[in-house]
């Protein structure tokens, strides 16, 4: 999914500095006309890249002119860098998280929460792996735990064959990291370590096609552009959360939160201090176009309403958070529901604005 962008404006040889912001994997998209305009700085989620890749190429061929700079850190990295200040949007795959909430009110720093898609977590196996076709939550939670002793499959489930477990993952600085454990383990960024991480998710995929019994998990569109070459696995939720047994993932089952614990809304976060009038265009080009962009990388799109919803609370300069507040279940998230509860002050919020 890490591609270089599809459209680059037909200008002159590229400079040297370009050629560098491409190697560090930024979407760097310059007008040829040569106007003065100010650009859009966007770091992050590697999960949310592509969807705000196709944005930036559809906006800058609408804008002439415009700039727009899109970054891979990580969730946790680009947050780190939008919590200085550095940059005005934040790509991330999990809501923000207490003790960045924390970092925000300390430096000062205001957000605008903008859910942008939904996803869901696939849990993969090699394609001939002919033993597991659904796991359980709770048995995610055995095998990925931090004192997990669990090494070989048959420690799963005695009807699993006598052979070794080799894991795969995102690297801690991903937020698809900490959203599998939240989820699944109970606690972010509680997880055994003795696997092999990745923040790129191509290299996951060469990892698990390459181990007939290794066990993974990443994102659902990087398990669709790659179904030819991997397995994933139903999960039943059992009974620490409610819904059917067995639910393989998929557009349908995420959009309706069948698909529990690990279908999860995604996010662009906004420091209204850096709105510029070229940001202020791009984030609401965003939101009016990413139902359609969002299918096309992979992604599932909300509901109408909930693109008006988001839209609304970025016109009215809404900052604070809703998905990352105490108490409040993110997995299988309906996101229409709860901005619309928002808007109408029924549901929890943390304001973090600066005074």
């Amino acid at each position: 999914m890490r591609r270089l962008p599809s459209f680059l404006p037909r200008c002159s040889p590229a400079s040297p500095s370009a050629l560098s912001g491409l190697i560090v994997l930024a979407v760097v998209l310059v007008g040829c006309g040569g106007s003065s305009v100010d650009s859009v700085s966007i770091d992050g989620s590697s999960t949310v890249f592509p969807l705000t890749e196709a944005v930036a190429e559809e906006f800058m061929e609408d804008s002439q002119g415009a700039r727009v700079n899109v970054g891979v850190s990580g969730t946790g990295g680009g947050f780190s860098k939008f919590l200085r200040g550095e940059t005005a949007i934040n790509d991330a795959s999990r809501p923000i998280a207490p003790n960045e909430i924390e970092k925000a009110e300390a430096n000062g720093i205001e957000f605008i929460e903008i859910p942008v898609a939904y996803d869901g977590l696939a849990v993969v196996v090699h394609p001939e792996n002919d033993w597991a076709s659904c796991l359980t939550a709770g048995e995610l939670r055995e095998i990925w735990k931090p004192d997990s002793s669990i090494e070989r499959w048959n420690q799963i489930r005695d009807s699993y064959p006598d052979r070794p477990i080799k894991l795969y993952g995102p690297g801690t600085a991903s937020g698809t990291y900490d959203y599998f454990t939240e989820a699944i383990v109970g606690e972010a960024e509680a997880s055994r370590s003795d696997f092999t991480a990745s923040e790129d998710d191509n290299v996951l995929v060469q990892g698990i096609t390459g181990t007939e019994t290794a066990l993974g998990y990443f994102g659902l569109a990087y398990y669709e552009n790659n179904a030819d070459k991997l397995k994933a696995l139903s999960i039943d939720p059992d009974e620490r959360d409610g819904g059917a047994p067995c639910v393989t993932p998929g557009a349908e089952t995420v959009k309706n939160g069948r698909y529990r614990p690990l279908s999860r809304p995604l996010f662009i976060y906004v420091n209204p201090a850096k709105i510029t009038p070229t940001v202020e265009k791009f984030v609401t080009f965003y939101l009016q176009n990413a139902d359609e962009l969002a299918s096309d990388v992979g992604y599932v799109a909300m509901p109408d309403d909930a693109y008006e919803l988001a839209l609304q609370r970025f016109q009215d300069r809404t900052s604070g958070t809703v998905f990352g507040a105490e108490g409040v279940d993110a997995t299988g998230t309906q996101v229409e529901e709860m901005l619309r509860e928002a808007a109408e002050g029924t549901a929890p919020s943390d304001t973090v604005a600066a005074e």
